[in-house]
């Protein structure tokens, strides 16, 4: 059953079924993996995440929480340290075993398809709903609290839709920081373009695209305490307000776009605004195109600087967690 009778313009829900919960990592097939393993001549591997516990604190946003550790626990023990001669003195090890609590969002990340939707009328019946990427409504397929017994989750559209497809391919680096320096600077399309062609970035369909900021350089600098006055003033990030630039990422045909600032975007609007955030409604809402965000990106920067290249073959697979909204990431650059 359609679940839409009209799209927001410019979108492309239905371009990939009626039932599409990928949106463009569609684009990410055969040939693009293939592109990405093709650009791999070192056999270098590098992290490009922050450590689970930056930036630190709850500053940033204060919803969210660094992850806690604890042991696992049966009948009374915890189990860490633990040695099993305590169950069976004929036993030899010791066991330790943990659990965490883990804001899904909090550090370097993907976020899915269900993260941002909008108010539209997508029945065309004058009354704007709660909808998602593709028609896909709040409750029945993005499911809220207050249920009995029942937890907020994503029905569709849960990251575990990306973990499934696999995120591997063809990916390039755009080096703002090396273009506009680490202060805060609003990149809309020109300056885009001219971070492109100052860096010689080649961009094809099905790319992966993957911008450094600087942000995440500072974060590591302040090592858990978080200035979050001098982030605000940190990192070239891409102004969701140009309309030029948000035109430029439909016609691009990139598959993602991953940062190493919080956002992706500029999160602080100006005064009149109908969206905090327009790159993500443009991005989740209306394409399906997912967001990363909080990667580290200054050692896969020096060593492409090196290799005198942007291309490089990304890896960089979501928690196959069904119904979450967002997941940590390890995304790993090989070169």
């Amino acid at each position: 059953m359609k679940r839409w009778t009209q799209r927001p313009e410019g979108s492309n829900w239905g371009d990939f079924g009626e039932d599409d919960e990928l949106g463009r990592m569609n684009l990410v097939g055969p040939e693009q993996v293939r592109a990405g393993i093709a650009t791999v001549t070192e056999g270098q591997t590098l992290c490009l995440s922050l450590p689970l516990d930056l930036p630190g604190g709850n500053l940033l946003n204060p919803r969210r929480y660094p992850p806690k550790l604890a042991p696992t626990e049966l009948d009374g023990s915890q189990y860490v340290n633990f040695p099993l001669a305590n169950l069976d003195p004929d036993l030899r090890d010791v066991i330790s075993d943990d659990r965490v609590i883990l804001y899904t969002q909090y550090s370097t990340q993907w976020d899915s398809l269900a993260h941002v939707g909008a108010l539209f009328d997508a029945d065309g019946d004058g009354t704007p709903e709660k909808v998602y990427y593709n028609g896909h409504r709040a409750e029945t397929d993005v499911q809220g609290p207050g249920r009995e017994g029942e937890a907020s989750k994503a029905n569709r559209l849960g990251i575990e839709t990306l973990a499934s497809h696999g995120v591997q391919g063809r990916a390039v680096l755009v080096d703002l920081a090396s273009v506009f320096g680490m202060e805060r600077t609003l990149v809309g399309y020109d300056k885009l373009q001219k971070a492109l062609e100052t860096t010689g970035v080649r961009i094809e369909r099905g790319d992966m695209v993957v911008l450094r900021t600087g942000f995440s350089e500072r974060v590591m600098e302040m090592n858990g305490k978080p200035d979050v006055d001098q982030l605000d003033k940190t990192g070239a990030v891409l102004d969701g307000h140009d309309p030029k630039l948000l035109q430029w990422i439909t016609d691009s045909g990139i598959a993602a776009l991953c940062a190493d600032n919080y956002a992706v975007e500029n999160p602080h609007p100006p005064a009149g605004a109908t969206l905090k955030l327009p790159l993500h409604h443009h991005c989740l809402f209306k394409l399906g195109l997912p967001l990363a965000e909080l990667w580290y990106l200054k050692d896969l920067a020096t060593s492409l600087d090196a290799l005198g290249r942007r291309e490089f073959l990304l890896t960089a697979p979501p928690l196959r967690l069904p119904g979450a909204l967002g997941s940590p990431v390890t995304p790993i650059a090989t070169l």
